[in-house]
């Protein structure tokens, strides 16, 4: 009799337990699901500071020589161009060399290959120019075509545009990104009549580069413009709060 007595006061006990945490793990999965997730944004206009600028040029021959010789003929000139521009010598950087050998394909009627006559040697090399004088440099891009002038067949690639203080410039944004959703959550308790709790979760979204009033899309892997000058960068952060 005392066996069973104490086998039933065990189970009420276990009975009571159960239904406590049962209980407990309910009014905190409520509890959990009363939150507010809201999307703050930042967004901030600034111009480059430092421009990327590339060009080529090439000469066709039919002896190797003769071809570096030339080449070496319109780097001076274009050196001697970009000197008196006031680009620095060590601003200047020439890549190596690039040569092809050069056939053409002569056919017969039905459209087999005849055969292959040497054409000559055609060698190219690219200047790049890197500066933080970016107006000036932007300038001579446009200039660059006088370098036809002088004999140089020059190809002038359009400048790349950078902002060297982007570390700094995406802190300060994703601080106003994080104030401007806070404020949305406030403003969203306020309106519902509760109030914030603890803040649960933060995630940053992409960060963009577009061209000032572009028309760029945004994509899921974050743009970064470099044909614009003037930029604007975008930034979203989204918070989770404990409602209260």
């Amino acid at each position: 009799m005392l066996k069973n007595s104490l086998n039933v006061i065990i189970i009420a006990i276990a009975i009571v337990i159960s239904s406590y945490l049962f209980s407990n793990a309910f009014q905190n999965r409520n509890k959990s699901s009363d939150n507010i997730s809201v999307t703050g944004s930042g967004k901030k206009d600034f111009v480059s500071d430092l421009i990327v600028w590339s060009g080529s040029f090439s000469k066709k021959s039919m002896t190797l020589k003769e071809a570096y010789s030339e080449l070496d003929s319109d780097r001076a000139k274009i050196k001697s161009y970009m000197s008196s521009k006031g680009i620095a010598a060590n601003e200047m950087v020439f890549s190596a060399v690039n040569f092809n050998k050069e056939f053409e394909t002569s056919y017969y009627e039905n459209g087999t290959m005849r055969q292959q006559t040497f054409t000559g040697f055609t060698l190219t090399q690219s200047v790049n120019i890197q500066s933080k004088e970016v107006d000036k440099i932007e300038e001579i891009s446009r200039q660059s075509s006088e370098l036809i002038n002088s004999g140089v067949e020059f190809y002038s690639s359009p400048p790349e545009y950078y902002y060297t203080k982007l570390a700094e410039l995406k802190i300060q944004m994703i601080a106003e990104a994080t104030k401007d959703a806070s404020s949305r959550a406030k403003s969203i308790a306020e309106n519902a009549n509760a109030s914030l709790g603890n803040l649960k979760k933060s995630d940053m979204g992409v960060f963009q580069i577009t061209g000032q009033n572009s028309s760029e899309d945004f994509s899921y892997g974050g743009s970064f413009n470099t044909q614009s000058k003037n930029k604007t960068a975008h930034i979203t952060v989204r918070l989770a709060y404990q409602v209260d």
